[in-house]
């Protein structure tokens, strides 16, 4: 919010049903959660917005409430590394904003999203001052590292179904991402873009998840029928897909 004009001009109280969809809030005291709602605020994110980028300060903890975002950076060649994607629920940012560094990535709309905002004082005097955001916060840091520890993995993957398969593990943690549920809101194209794979070679992926019974494609999403399945199974080899 503020490290984009349009986006941060867009700023405003949430409403009580996107209070209610915000995880960590249920963790609080009373007079911690009254600290925390007076200082939240939304934006509404078009696609294509920045939420935030490189090199900015931290001035904000950040979660989707609706919508979809991606993390990335460029690297030496001046090519985009897309880490991770986070969904409805995702709160991202803790550690940047526990050490008060520059961004070493951007967090950017695929579509058009509503993103919260938890002011930096307000981040650090809840650490100061509740267990349960503690807790949340340590999980999160916990789950977070894991998350990345399969994301290099990932990028080694030379099988594109096996790189589709933990990608959507991974959009369908329910510790990072409690939002979701079993079905995310998610098109081919947006999930080749965090996948980094053509738009056809997702379709065939997801074709081939969906025989082996590990989702179900339905209209405008996913569902999840065997996470397990999506997190460590090999499954057979494809035909005419690479090793």
């Amino acid at each position: 919010m503020m490290q984009d004009a349009s986006l941060y001009q867009r700023r405003r109280p949430p409403t009580q049903a996107e209070l209610d969809g915000i995880p960590w809030l249920h963790l609080l005291q009373p007079s911690e959660r009254a600290r925390a709602v007076a200082a939240l605020v939304v934006g509404d994110a078009c696609a294509g917005d920045y939420v935030c980028r490189v090199g900015r300060p931290v001035t904000y903890w950040f979660g989707v409430v609706e919508g979809l975002l991606k993390m990335s950076a460029d690297n030496a060649d001046g090519l985009t590394m897309t880490f991770t994607g986070v969904p409805p629920g995702g709160w991202f940012g803790e550690g940047t904003v526990v050490k008060r560094e520059p961004y070493r990535y951007n967090i950017q709309a695929l579509r058009k999203s509503v993103v919260a905002g938890l002011p930096i004082d307000t981040f650090h005097w809840l650490l100061d001052h509740s267990i349960g955001f503690n807790r949340f916060v340590m999980n999160q840091l916990n789950e977070r590292l894991g998350q990345f520890i399969s994301a290099r993995e990932i990028d080694r993957m030379g099988r594109p179904d096996l790189r589709v398969a933990r990608s959507l593990a991974a959009l369908f943690n329910p510790v990072l991402y409690p939002g979701v549920g079993q079905v995310l809101r998610i098109t081919q194209q947006e999930l080749a873009y965090l996948v980094g794979l053509s738009r056809q070679r997702v379709n065939e992926a997801l074709a081939f998840l969906q025989a082996q019974g590990a989702i179900q494609v339905e209209y405008g999403g996913l569902r999840v029928l065997d996470l397990e399945a999506l997190r460590t199974s090999l499954f057979p080899q494809q035909q005419g897909m690479p090793a």
